[in-house]
């Protein structure tokens, strides 16, 4: 491919709005366009290089016995209703009306879809397992576009879906998916760990994300320092402390004037945090208030608490008119005396005597509370953050906390969908059994910038081989001037081309620094240089993008280079 017709433009200044080093290369290498919040264009280079990642993501499916199809995006929301979630989530699906007045949406993702092939194409368990995927674009209205390719609204994803008869085969089709996803994300260059996570809108009974570590991650990962535990902090767990035995105390209220946080009350009363009760109020979709209680030295886990109350459609922070008409006081407040709100309380709370909790008016506290004497919980469950330093479940040791991103996820999502949409199929016991399902996504744009993320330096992208959009980039220095420059190049670019193996030719009439500095941030794997100087040497001049020293090469042992006939220069 000859630059000088590549549809691309390459930017000398970071773009105003870049966060991380993946959003800035992108974009100022000619890779992507932002057309709107969330909204990219693909150019050419960017395109090439997803399809690179695709390929790669294909084999790998296909290796484990996936057929790939193609599934629609717009579905009847009449789907969506049998299955539950058209209730369940929230604006990020996107519904609208068609000419007719029906009810649609945009796919977030093709469980409804398959779940219904299902009930339509099976009928004996003779025809499972079955395992199908396509890549198609998805359209989720995220709140808070962030990061280019990382969080975006429209972006094309890659979900298969296992079908199984029973537990043992999804079992099977899972672990199958996992280390799918290991050799994926190993031939794409990005270092994971797989984390146990929340099944979310998924449901099912487990899923796992696989994360690469990152400092701009948006998800906060609790890993054990001897690698005996890895977890989303959503549904990590850690070993709580066990609080030392006391004798309850008898309740008192005392003044605390000005402590409506929990540092101001125990820097008030002289005691660690630990011997506070903290509430914090949330309100669900529904309507319902939720009063949720923690020891003062942890944080309420939000995940954790939807949860624990089942609260479809999510939660969010309680208004101070709600919490005043339950009876409690915002700053300090607790269930004592309180009505009309759930109350959820962590299990570490259940077990600390004597607290310090909220009296329910302002400038007042209660000590010495204790669960189930001065109130009681609707529920009581684990809802509070794992923290750094925490002892692991398994091993004790301590866990630190990592940021990380996202690159896929698996599911093992039950019966759900089936028994929702009535599938049904014939055992070989010849009983009728719903199906069991599986599913398994990985996000390309995504993926993309991650790889980026992990392979750049402070001149450019430094693409691996294997998801690079061209094999290697060809400078011409003086060709319109030294008609054996052009006469090189040409044979260079051609030869390649009759092997397969595409090359990117500048070819523009540019200066040498541009060029140079085009050819360092577009980050091709082999940067080759023709010019009178390397002729005049002896040939090609040659030097691997990812570090190295540059060599002068004969010119047919570049091109057996470019083909593949030649080993790569030590």
């Amino acid at each position: 491919m000859r630059l000088s017709r590549l549809f691309f433009t390459s930017l000398r200044d970071d773009p105003s709005d870049a966060e991380m080093p993946s959003h800035r290369l992108l974009v100022r290498a000619g890779y992507v366009r932002q057309l709107g919040s969330g909204i990219y264009s693909l150019l050419p280079l960017g395109f090439r290089a997803t399809r690179r990642v695709e390929q790669v993501i294909r084999e790998e499916i296909d290796g484990i016995g996936g057929q790939e199809m193609e599934m629609p995006v717009v579905h009847p929301a009449e789907l969506w209703r049998e299955s539950g979630r058209y209730q369940k989530i929230g604006p990020e699906l996107v519904r609208f009306h068609d000419r007719g007045g029906r009810d649609m949406v945009l796919a977030m993702t093709h469980e409804e879809v398959v779940a219904d092939l299902t009930r339509d194409l099976i009928r004996s368990y003779r025809q499972l397992p079955v395992i199908v995927y396509h890549f198609q674009t998805k359209f989720r209205d995220e709140p808070r576009a962030r990061g280019g390719l990382i969080r975006v609204r429209e972006f094309v994803m890659k979900d298969s879906y296992s079908i199984d008869v029973d537990e043992a085969g999804l079992d099977r089709s899972y672990r199958l998916h996992y280390e799918a996803y290991e050799r994926i994300f190993r031939r794409l260059g990005l270092e994971t760990v797989a984390v146990g996570a929340d099944v979310g809108i998924m449901g099912g009974s487990l899923a796992h994300e696989f994360m690469v570590l990152n400092e701009y991650g948006e998800d906060t990962l609790v890993l054990c320092e001897t690698g005996d535990y890895a977890a989303n902090q959503q549904i990590a767990q850690v070993r709580k402390p066990e609080p030392p035995a006391e004798a309850v105390l008898p309740i008192e209220e005392v003044a605390t004037p000005g402590t409506d946080t929990i540092a101001a009350l125990a820097g008030f009363l002289g005691v660690g945090t630990d011997r506070t009760a903290k509430a914090a109020f949330f309100t669900t979709a529904n309507g319902r208030l939720v009063t949720a209680i923690v020891r003062g030295d942890f944080e309420v886990n939000e995940t954790k608490l939807v949860n624990a109350v089942k609260a479809v459609g999510g939660i969010r922070p309680a208004h101070r008119e709600e919490i005043k008409a339950a009876g409690m006081e915002p700053g300090y407040g607790s269930p004592v005396g309180a009505r009309d709100t759930v109350v959820v309380v962590d299990d570490l709370v259940a077990r600390s005597p004597n607290l310090v909790a909220g009296a329910n008016r302002a400038g007042f506290h209660l000590r010495n509370v204790n669960v189930g004497r001065d109130f009681q919980p609707d529920v009581l469950a684990d809802i509070t953050n794992a923290r750094a330093g925490d002892p692991c479940p398994r091993c004790g040791a301590a866990v630190e906390l990592r940021n990380g991103i996202e690159v896929g996820n698996i599911f093992k999502l039950g019966r759900d969908f089936t028994t929702a949409l009535g599938a049904t199929l014939l055992a070989e016991d010849g009983s009728r059994v719903h199906p069991i399902m599986g599913s398994y996504g990985i996000g390309l744009g995504r993926n993309l910038a991650c790889i980026v993320e992990a392979h750049h330096d402070e001149k450019g992208i430094v693409w691996p081989a294997e998801v690079a959009p061209y094999a290697a980039h060809l400078v011409e220095l003086g060709g319109d001037r030294d008609p054996s420059v052009r006469e090189t190049a040409e044979r260079l670019h051609d030869a390649a081309a009759e092997a397969g193996r595409e090359i990117l030719w500048d070819d523009r009439p540019e200066s040498p620094g541009v060029k140079f500095t085009d050819a360092e941030l577009l980050g091709m794997p082999w940067i080759l240089t023709v010019s009178p100087r390397s002729l005049k040497a002896g040939g090609v001049e040659v030097r691997e993008r990812a570090g190295g020293e540059s060599r002068i090469v004969p010119v047919e042992e570049a091109e057996g280079l470019l083909t593949g006939r030649q080993a790569v220069p030590a």
